[in-house]
């Protein structure tokens, strides 16, 4: 059976962390509450030469090299919904929106080959993948490409500013090889998140203060939104203390 795949406007993957480009970060900051989520790709998984050239090579304490993959990322918990879902399930910038949602279900950190159980839809989604949508992968490759090789091609674009970001908390933050390293021996792996302070810190883009300025009302409504949540704490603290990262970069001289 070739797999077959239409999306319904359910909404259901509109939820929770959304990986971006760095274009696309930089272009939804008034939007979206950012942060750079790493994620630890063992030497023996499918994807990690792939990896090492969309992330970087880290070594760990035990002498053993793994890769990272350093993706902004709009931070949101599970269960919250993208600030451009609308009441009725659609998107309210479908015209203008990230290529992270524009090559779903597929996924440009992954090879092309091993892209078919990304085709399953999750437990409670509603996607189509009936006789009647249509075939989107055959013999191990994706029919229309286009979001695919766009969103690919922003990735690898981004790589070079990915590596330096890293080699720079990696200098001035060094516990987090012992974060990566402890992610690396868990069965399930983890996620570790930076601030995009320490992004715009590192890299010293020119535009540093804007993106700060439309960031901090966003984190303080985030701070606000998450302050009554046990379960929230660490997004609520994270949240509250961006704010004030944001502050005070967007009015440095």
């Amino acid at each position: 059976m070739e797999p077959r795949f239409a999306c319904t406007a359910c909404g259901k993957c509109c939820h929770g962390l959304l990986p971006l480009t760095l274009k696309d970060a930089v272009a939804h900051a008034v939007r979206f509450p950012l942060a750079l989520v790493w994620t630890v790709v063992r030497s023996n998984a499918k994807s990690y030469d792939l990896a090492t050239r969309l992330g970087t090579s880290v070594r760990l304490p035990n002498r053993k090299t793994v890769a990272v993959l350093i993706q902004p990322t709009a931070y949101l918990p599970n269960h919250f919904p993208c600030p451009a879902l609308q009441p009725d399930n659609l998107c309210g910038i479908h015209a203008d929106k990230p290529s992270r949602c524009r090559t779903m279900p597929f996924y440009p950190y992954r090879e092309e080959k091993d892209q078919a159980d990304l085709l399953v839809p999750r437990k409670g989604w509603e996607c189509d993948v009936s006789a009647e949508a249509p075939v989107v992968y055959r013999n191990h490759a994706i029919l229309d490409r286009t979001d695919f090789d766009r969103e690919r091609a922003e990735l690898l674009e981004q790589a070079p500013v990915m590596r330096t970001y890293a080699d720079y908390v990696l200098k001035y933050m060094p516990w987090i090889v012992n974060d990566l390293a402890r992610m690396a021996a868990a069965p399930a792996g983890g996620k570790l998140v930076t601030s995009l302070s320490s992004f715009l810190t590192a890299t010293r883009r020119t535009d540093a203060r804007e993106l700060a300025a439309a960031q901090a009302p966003l984190m303080q409504a985030m701070a606000e939104r998450t302050r009554s949540d046990p379960a929230l704490a660490e997004f609520h603290k994270n949240y509250a203390g961006w704010a004030k990262e944001m502050e005070r970069l967007a009015q440095r001289p």
